[in-house]
């Protein structure tokens, strides 16, 4: 089959490997008719996250049940149409019976542990992301192996198209779970950090919780367009944190806002200085956009970490979060907990996921998709790929 195999730092190509075989009474072989490029993708293409071998990408993917496994019994059969969550997920284990499908003791064998250290005791399996997280080949491809695949595939009816329905993959359920960590009730002020899919996702979920202003932030004006286009939200320039801090608490009465989500994780935009602390202090990447969350969420409030942050870093503002009484929350998104309900507001017409894709390429330029996605060229915002 065709897969984009990983081979090195912004070295990704479409190669001919080996078609996936059930190998556990519980798999299924799904025929990818859709899948999409995230911006965790792009940590392991840029090397912030290491892969020593070739690997196939991605988790964001969707197809046809082509095989299945005797222990996947009634729950899939061939030809379901299905949408598969991120997440490697057991679904009998003490994590995933406490709706936590990130944190599968029994996924990821080789590298979990309590810990959640830098190289060491990582937490469950991800399709497609890297051995420290299972090692398991994902779905750019045109066949895919899905472990578990009793537990975690959920059939799509046929009334929706693919991209209709392939976010709730990942993007969706994350965005989503960045308000519900929120406790987003109704009334709320909630403030986006990133304009990319996620912050976008996260803002469709804050109007579906009943939020009275949703605002995001981005340091490109065309990913803002895009965002205002494609949620009705406010919007703001980042052009320093200062402003931007000040900007949001003017909207909220001086306080500042009830939920400040942070979507963009460590590889932020840098100036030279950010970039020296860095290396000066060993960091991998920046805290500077959560650390401008924490400074914008009021007393009381509560900040949400969706973005990606792999190691530990210097100075951490440790005393304005217990001044301040802040709430933190994050980690991997729960989209198994999530998914069912996502996929019945898609059915009923509630959100629209589709409006966020700028370009739909064939798998076999998914390399070309890495650069203008990586890059940010010809005002990509998400890129589908169809093997």
């Amino acid at each position: 089959m065709k897969a984009l195999v990983y081979h090195g730092i912004k070295d990704v190509r479409v190669d001919t490997v080996e078609d996936p075989k059930i190998e556990d009474a519980r798999d299924a072989i799904i025929r990818v008719t859709s899948t999409a490029i995230c911006g965790s993708d792009l940590h392991i293409y840029n090397g912030s996250i290491p892969q020593p071998r070739p690997m196939v990408l991605g988790h964001e993917f969707m197809g046809i049940v082509e095989e299945v496994g005797k222990g996947v019994g009634g729950k899939l059969k061939v030809g379901d149409r299905v949408v598969v969550p991120f997440p490697v997920a057991c679904g009998t284990c003490y994590f995933c019976n406490h709706a936590l499908p990130g944190h599968c003791e029994n996924s990821n064998p080789d590298h979990y542990g309590p810990e959640g250290g830098l190289l060491t005791e990582k937490g469950g399996a991800l399709f497609g992301y890297t051995d420290l997280y299972g090692g398991y080949n994902g779905g750019q491809a045109e066949y895919v192996r899905v472990p578990y695949a009793d537990y975690g595939p959920r059939v799509i009816p046929d009334s929706l198209t693919d991209e209709q329905a392939l976010f709730l993959t990942d993007i969706f359920p994350t965005g989503y779970s960045g308000i519900d960590w929120g406790e987003v009730k109704g009334g709320e002020t909630v403030a986006i950090f990133g304009a990319g899919p996620v912050g976008i996702m996260a803002a469709k979920s804050a109007w579906l919780r009943g939020a009275a202003r949703v605002v995001i932030v981005d340091t490109l004006q065309y990913r803002l367009d895009k965002a205002q286009h494609a949620t009705n939200c406010e919007t703001i320039l980042w052009e320093n944190a200062k402003d931007v801090v000040e900007q949001i608490r003017d909207m909220s009465g001086g306080r500042g806002a009830d939920v400040c989500v942070e979507a963009v994780g460590f590889e932020p935009d840098r100036n030279l200085l950010d970039r020296a602390k860095a290396v000066v202090n060993f960091e991998k990447g920046s805290p500077k956009v959560l650390e401008a969350c924490m400074s914008a969420v009021r007393r009381g409030g509560i900040v949400t970490v969706l973005g990606v942050y792999a190691t530990p870093y210097d100075n951490f503002p440790i005393g304005q979060f217990f001044d301040k009484g802040i709430k933190i929350v994050g980690g991997q998104a729960p989209a198994h907990k999530h998914i069912d309900k996502l996929l019945q507001y898609v059915i009923d017409g509630k959100v629209v996921l589709d409006d966020i894709i700028t370009h739909r390429l064939p798998l076999s330029e998914a390399a070309h998709g890495y650069d203008i996605f990586r890059n940010k060229k010809d005002n990509c915002v998400k890129v589908v790929l169809k093997p």
